[in-house]
C-alpha cells in the first residue's frame, strides 16, 4: 500500500454519483473527525422536518427553538450533535472557525450568551466509518471530496448544496449536477 493515512477531518464528501437509492443519494457530508479508528460526519442538506423546539423535551432559550434540525446521517437517528461557529472561536475542533458539540446543556449556554454572529446547525443522527471503510470508498469512487468552508457548512439553502458545491468543480461534476436523480428518466 503507498502513501499514509490522510485525514479527512474538516473536507466536504459529495455523492459522487454511485449513491444513487441510499440514504446518502445526493448528500453533502461534512467530515468531523476521521483517524485509523474510523470517521463521523455529519449530513449538511438532509433537513428532519422539524424544530429544535418541537423535537426536543427541555426548557430551551427562543432562538433555539426555531433552529432547523438535519438529519446527521442514518447512524443512531436519536443522536443530538451541533456545530457552531463565530469569529475568533476559541475551540475549533473540526476546521477553523467550527466546532463540534453533541451536549444540550452545552448548547443552552452557547445560545445564552447571545452574539450576532453566531451560527448553530442541529442534527439528529450521524454519518459513521469503521477502520478502512470510508478509505475503501474513497478507492471506489463513491465520494467527491471539496474543501469545507463556513459559508458551505452553515449554508442556509441546503436543497441547493449538492449541486451548487458540483457546479463549481470540472464539466463532469456540472453535468452530474444538473442531471437527474435517476438515470433512467433520461
Amino acid at each position: 500500500m503507498g502513501g499514509g493515512f490522510k485525514s479527512l477531518r474538516g473536507q466536504l464528501l459529495l455523492d459522487g454519483g454511485t449513491l444513487g437509492g441510499s440514504f446518502f443519494q445526493r448528500t453533502v457530508v461534512l467530515i468531523c473527525h476521521h483517524d485509523a479508528e474510523g470517521a463521523f460526519g455529519l449530513v449538511l442538506n438532509r433537513p428532519a422536518g422539524g424544530k429544535l423546539g418541537e423535537l426536543v423535551v427541555a426548557d430551551l432559550p427562543e432562538v433555539l427553538k426555531e433552529e432547523p434540525v438535519y438529519l446527521g446521517g442514518p447512524v443512531q437517528p436519536s443522536a443530538f450533535s451541533y456545530l457552531h461557529t463565530e469569529p475568533g472561536l476559541a475551540e475549533p475542533n473540526v476546521m477553523p472557525c467550527v466546532a463540534l458539540g453533541h451536549s444540550l446543556d452545552s448548547l443552552v449556554e452557547l445560545a445564552e450568551g447571545f452574539s450576532s454572529t453566531r451560527k448553530v446547525r442541529v442534527f439528529a443522527g450521524y454519518s459513521g466509518w469503521s477502520p478502512g471503510q470510508l478509505e475503501s470508498e474513497m478507492r471506489r469512487k463513491a465520494w467527491l471530496t471539496h474543501p469545507a468552508s463556513v459559508e458551505l457548512v452553515f449554508h442556509t439553502e441546503t436543497e441547493w448544496l449538492w449541486k451548487r458545491i458540483l457546479a463549481r468543480k470540472g464539466w463532469q461534476e456540472r453535468l452530474l449536477a444538473e442531471g437527474p436523480e435517476d438515470f433512467s428518466w433520461n
